[in-house]
């Protein structure tokens, strides 16, 4: 089997250092640390009361209004970063020559936790009509980015997600690499996230 050699063409970022790869890039550059005191909620119980949170995220910089409301946060930040990664690398996705060429492949290790604490909140929280949201399943999906970021672009190509616990990331980088190396797809976007501190 020939071999194709493998580039990465575009980048996209979300952290505590930033809400871009420049931005991230640069105050890595500088030391600077993202770690601080949690906003997100109370931690007057909890012994560690600090963290990497984001800072400032807009999502409708990227996201429409129905990507965001159907969206966990794990989600809404994987297309985030996809969109930016798209945009770095300048595909033009209406150029391919098939859509079977490209795909995602997406890494976590549980998905849309904070729908699935929020929904079981509200559920044992109201006595008098307890419901589930109907995007419940839909956005507490650990494939549900990898899905999202294959119909936003159309791509039609192998499309899964990589569950290995804090190395998640890491199998889909490794994943992506050998599909493009034995030929079965020309496109890949690839990433992970988690959203345990927002």
């Amino acid at each position: 089997m020939n071999s194709r050699r493998v580039v990465i063409t575009g980048l996209g970022a979300l952290s505590a250092l930033g809400n871009d790869v420049k931005t991230n890039w640069q105050n890595a550059k500088e030391g600077k640390s993202g770690a601080g005191v949690i906003t997100y909620f109370n931690t007057e119980k909890f012994k560690t009361r600090f963290a990497s949170e984001l800072e400032g995220f807009d999502p409708t910089l990227k996201l429409d209004r129905n990507d965001i409301k159907r969206s966990d946060l794990y989600t809404q930040y994987a297309l985030y970063t996809a969109a930016e990664a798209i945009e770095d690398s300048g595909l033009d996705v209406s150029q391919l020559e098939s859509p079977f060429d490209a795909g995602v492949i997406w890494g976590t290790s549980q998905g849309g936790m904070g729908t699935f604490e929020k929904e079981m909140k509200e559920f044992v929280g109201n006595d008098l009509n307890p419901r589930f949201n109907p995007f419940f399943i839909p956005k507490y999906l650990v494939n549900m980015a990898s899905g999202v970021i294959s119909m936003k672009y159309g791509f039609m190509g192998i499309n899964y997600t990589a569950v290995t616990a804090c190395a998640s990331s890491n199998s889909a980088i490794m994943d992506a690499f050998n599909y493009i190396k034995w030929g079965k797809a020309k496109v890949l976007i690839i990433g992970g996230w988690d959203v345990t501190i927002p």
